[in-house]
């Protein structure tokens, strides 16, 4: 957008100045306004002016947050697509209003003051940039100048603070400072700066010109013999980048980063290998592996095999009581059956709790009654095409009711939560007998219950660790979701929530949960699987200019489209894709399974892209087998296609 003597490189609504201390801001308080970075004759200036004073005010949409701490949002416009989420699934916002660039009067400067609020500022005049801890109701930035003032913090009710950064990259240098990880210092693109930033930055123990000259003819070799701490921006904004890319950002703004030592690079990876999958395992193959006891042997062999190759439908209902270890891999024939009849007893007691409650005990019990009134309107959509639950009295919805509900008795501090029935329903359809379904489903439990918890610290963390390696694999694709407001990979909930059941037809998710349940190659192949979906439709988003409305709509649309085997060997590509790579980042190396994790996991670990930690060599030892994926809010009732014999 030009005018005379000016152009407009970004705008932003929805960016409000709180003009009260209250921690609950009065809406008589809230003053919102637009934010624009504006090129005028040599200068660049950062503009704000209230909603009434910077364009049509009937475009700019309000949002807040009420005091349940849910959005609210008014506009004078529908929603641009239904992505068909039932109500109490949808977590993930698709509202999202048509960019309005509204055209100054003519002869109107951006950078005239008007009004009391009303703000401009050159680039050139900031010193720092501070943004806001994690977890506030809205992030917000504060722009310190040169001359020791700040200004009004601007708070981004819908986002922008990451999109803001961006574009200020373009124009300076933003440099993350190593006593306050919320401070970024404000240098313009020239050696001298540069300087004087590596002096502030404490980075360097020698001259830090002769520094500054090394590090721009070899910015790599300088990087990583003498940093201690380079942000993943300060090292991009110091190299070349090619035509129409932007330097990478420091952490986002809504996140905290890791803390501690870091030297973030870009990662060279190698091709990526070739990988064929194998036949299923047969029931002759599985024979040739129990011994004269009836106990199993060369077990690592043979888990590799399913890995490999997946299970014959009819070899399944055996070797799945193995794989989520209801049945030990080394007991004999008559320890299982010992263990069966243990079990067996076990299961019925937990039964009887809840069957032996009266109609008027339940009353008084708001707890069973809400786990029971909930598992009923589950059970009744839960596979409802499959032949085997289909139909108005069919006898496996009574055993999906009594096994879940049972399971309340089992875990009463987790009890049931909605996503639950999707995991057994697999479960029984492949098991067929309601003890040993349920002993499978806990087995089954132990690896994703962290999914079900309410705090959804399990989710949150499996979120960063795929943003992770997908900045890893795939770096471009990244900055094109950040920069489509999607980068949090949030239309990936639903697969990790409940293992990508709503993703693959029946029969594939069979093949699926059997392969990631050997904890082969890795304890997280769950979080190559969804790269490897994303690494698939990779053009398709890109190309097509999506926005994240219509990114959300297109994932949503792979439902039962997707080829299980395809996005398997593609995932096991990706894999050795990464071990293959001996400066591969330690971090990355602890989401792998290749080295143990180097501190206990944090309870609030972040959200966003984990920044890359320094390499180190990778150790020979085997993969140890972790904990699986998991839940999310945002799960679709789709009609499942009839299961038959895999292919």
């Amino acid at each position: 957008m030009e005018g005379s003597g000016h152009r407009v490189v970004f705008e932003k609504g929805g960016v409000y100045l709180h003009t009260s201390a209250k921690k609950h801001q009065d809406p008589d308080s809230l003053i919102a306004g637009v934010i624009r970075v504006v090129e005028k004759d040599n200068d660049v200036l950062l503009h704000w002016a209230p909603v009434e004073e910077a364009g049509d005010s009937t475009q700019i949409l309000f949002s807040k947050k009420d005091s349940s701490g849910g959005d609210s949002c008014t506009s004078e416009e529908d929603p641009t697509f239904d992505p068909g989420y039932e109500p109490d699934w949808a977590v993930i916002s698709t509202v999202r209003p048509r960019p309005h660039h509204s055209e100054p009067t003519e002869g109107a400067e951006p950078s005239s003051t008007r009004g009391p609020w009303a703000f401009s500022v050159s680039l050139g005049e900031l010193k720092s940039i501070r943004r806001s801890k994690p977890g506030l109701s809205w992030a917000y930035l504060v722009l310190v100048t040169q001359a020791g003032g700040s200004l009004p913090a601007l708070h981004f009710h819908r986002g922008g603070t990451r999109a803001l950064l961006r574009v200020l990259s373009r124009y300076l240098l933003l440099a993350s400072s190593p006593q306050d990880s919320r401070l970024y210092l404000v240098f313009p693109h020239d050696s001298s700066a540069l300087s004087n930033s590596f002096h502030h930055l404490q980075l360097f123990d020698q001259d830090s010109s002769n520094v500054v000259s090394r590090f721009l003819q070899d910015p790599y070799s300088t990087t990583f013999s003498s940093f201690s701490r380079v942000t993943n921006f300060f090292r991009g904004a110091l190299q070349p980048h090619p035509e129409g890319t932007s330097p990478d950002l420091p952490p986002p703004p809504d996140d905290e980063p890791e803390p501690g030592f870091e030297v973030i690079s870009c990662v060279e990876l190698g091709s990526r290998p070739p990988v064929e999958r194998a036949s299923p395992v047969t029931e002759g193959e599985w024979a040739l592996h129990v011994g004269p006891e009836g106990r199993l042997q060369q077990v690592s062999e043979l888990k590799n095999r399913i890995f490999s190759g997946g299970l014959s439908p009819s070899l399944r209902r055996e070797a799945w009581k193995f794989l989520l270890g209801y049945l030990s891999w080394e007991g004999s024939a008559e320890e299982h059956k010992a263990h069966v009849r243990k079990k067996t007893d076990e299961y019925f007691r937990m039964k009887l709790q809840w069957k032996s409650v009266s109609p008027e005990q339940e009353r008084r019990n708001s707890l069973l009654h809400g786990y029971r009134s909930l598992i009923e309107r589950d059970v009744s959509r839960t596979d409802r095409t499959n032949k085997f639950y289909e139909g108005p009295e069919n006898p496996g919805l009574g055993l999906l009711h009594d096994i879940l509900l049972t399971y309340c008795m089992y875990h009463f501090d987790l009890g049931y939560v909605q996503g639950m029935s999707d995991l057994l329903s697999p479960i029984l359809y492949v098991i067929q007998s309601e003890v040993d379904a349920f002993w499978c489903f806990c087995g089954f439990m132990e690896l994703v219950h962290g999914n079900f918890e309410e705090s959804q610290e399990t989710m949150k963390r499996q979120l960063g660790q795929l943003l992770l390696l997908l900045r890893v694999l795939d770096q471009p694709l990244c900055d094109f979701l950040d920069s489509q407001d999607s980068g949090s990979l949030c239309f990936c909930f639903r697969w990790l929530l409940i293992w990508f059941k709503r993703e693959f037809p029946f029969p594939d998710i069979l093949r699926l949960w059997e392969v990631l349940w050997t904890g082969l190659p890795g304890p997280n192949l769950h979080l190559l699987v969804a790269c490897a979906i994303l690494d698939m439709e990779r053009d398709t988003l890109m190309l097509s200019g999506f926005g994240s409305n219509e990114i959300l709509k297109h994932i949503n649309e792979l439902t039962m489209k997707l080829s299980v085997e395809d996005v398997l060997t593609r995932a096991e590509a990706l894999y050795r894709q990464l071990t293959a790579c001996r400066e591969l980042p330690h971090n990355v190396q602890e989401v792998l399974g290749l080295v143990p994790p180097s501190e206990p996991r944090s309870p609030s670990p972040p959200v966003s892209p984990l920044p890359l930690s320094p390499t180190r060599a990778l150790p020979t030892p085997p993969p140890s087998v972790d904990t699986a994926p998991q839940p999310d809010s945002s799960l679709e009732i789709l009609p499942e296609e009839e299961e038959g014999a895999d292919s």
